[in-house]
C-alpha cells in the first residue's frame, strides 16, 4: 500500500514509518499544515499529527479543534479508503472502573481529548460512506529514546541521568497507568491499517503493562543503579486512581506486545541517556 503518515517525524511517527517500510508499504511522509498542504494520493493515512499538551490545551482550545479536528476533516475529504487516526485514553475522562474496554462511555475532561473524540466521531461517521477506519486510543507510550520529560519514565530516567533535579511525585504513588513501548504501538498501526475493513472504524486501546508510579520508580533505580530523588506533592483533585487497558480487541487481531514490560521499557529509555 501507499500509506501516507502524518506526524511522521514525531516520536510516534517514526516508528510507524520504520514499521510501514518494514512490512513492505511505500511510505510518504506528509508534509505541511495539516489543514493547508497538498494531501497526495494515497491507499491509506495514519494521522499521527496533532496539538497533544492538555494544559496548553485548557489555554488555547480554539487552536486545538483547528488543528485537531480541522486537520482530520481535511485529510479525511481527500478521499483515501483506508484511514487510521491516533486517539489517546484520555477520551475516557475519569473513569469508574479500573479496566477501560473501547465500549466505555467517552467523557473528555479537557480541550485536547475533546478534540480527540470529536476527531474519531469523524473518522467513525466518513466509515459510513465506505471508508476502512480505524481509531487507536493509546495509554502511556514510553521507550526509545523518548525525549519529552512530562513523561514519568523519561522523567525518572532524565532525573538518573542527573539532568533533571528530581522526580515530582502527585499522592502517595500508588496510582496506576498503563504503559506500552513505543515500537510495540507502533506495530498497532501497522495492523489496524492492514485489517481495516471498508465501511466499518473500529476502536482499539494500546496498551500493555500496568504500573504503579512506586513501580516505576523502582524498576528506573534497579536498571538505572543510581537512587532517584523524590519530591512528594498533594494529589490532583479527582485523579484516576488506577488506569487499565482493556486490550482484548487488538490482541484478537494478532497484536502482541514484544517489548512491553516495565523493565524493557525503561532499559531502552534509558539506553539513550548513556
Amino acid at each position: 500500500m501507499r500509506v501516507l503518515v502524518t506526524g511522521s517525524r514525531g516520536y510516534l511517527g517514526r516508528h510507524v514509518v520504520a514499521g510501514l517500510a518494514a512490512a513492505g508499504h511505500e511510505v510518504i511522509p506528509f508534509a505541511g499544515d495539516v489543514r493547508t498542504a497538498e494531501v497526495p494520493l494515497c491507499d491509506g493515512i495514519v494521522h499521527l499529527a496533532a496539538l497533544v499538551r492538555i494544559r496548553e490545551s485548557f489555554n488555547n482550545p480554539l487552536d486545538y479543534y483547528d488543528v485537531n479536528v480541522t486537520g482530520t476533516l481535511r485529510l479525511l475529504r481527500a478521499g483515501a479508503p483506508r484511514f487510521v487516526l491516533a486517539s489517546t485514553a484520555g477520551v475516557y475522562g475519569t473513569p469508574c472502573g479500573p479496566v477501560l474496554a473501547e465500549d466505555h462511555p467517552r467523557v473528555p475532561a479537557n480541550p485536547y481529548a475533546a478534540t480527540k473524540a470529536a476527531a474519531e466521531d469523524a473518522v467513525a461517521w466518513t466509515a459510513g460512506t465506505g471508508v476502512a477506519g480505524a481509531v487507536l486510543r493509546l495509554f502511556n507510550i514510553a521507550g526509545a529514546g523518548d525525549h519529552d520529560e512530562t513523561r514519568l519514565i523519561t522523567r525518572a530516567c532524565a532525573v538518573a541521568a542527573g539532568r533533571v533535579p528530581a522526580l515530582d511525585v502527585y499522592g502517595d504513588g500508588t496510582a496506576v497507568r498503563d504503559f506500552v513501548h513505543v515500537r510495540d504501538a507502533a506495530a498497532a498501526f501497522v495492523l489496524a491499517l492492514e485489517t481495516a475493513e471498508p465501511g466499518r472504524c473500529e476502536a482499539y486501546n494500546v496498551g500493555a503493562t500496568p504500573a504503579s508510579v512506586t513501580d516505576v520508580l523502582a524498576a528506573a533505580e534497579r536498571v538505572t543503579g543510581r537512587e532517584i530523588p523524590v519530591v512528594h506533592h498533594p494529589a490532583h483533585p479527582g485523579e484516576t486512581r488506577e488506569q487499565r487497558a482493556d486490550t482484548g480487541k487488538l490482541r484478537a487481531l494478532g497484536w502482541v506486545p514484544r517489548e512491553s514490560s516495565l523493565a524493557e521499557i525503561v532499559r531502552d529509555q534509558w539506553a539513550g541517556e548513556v
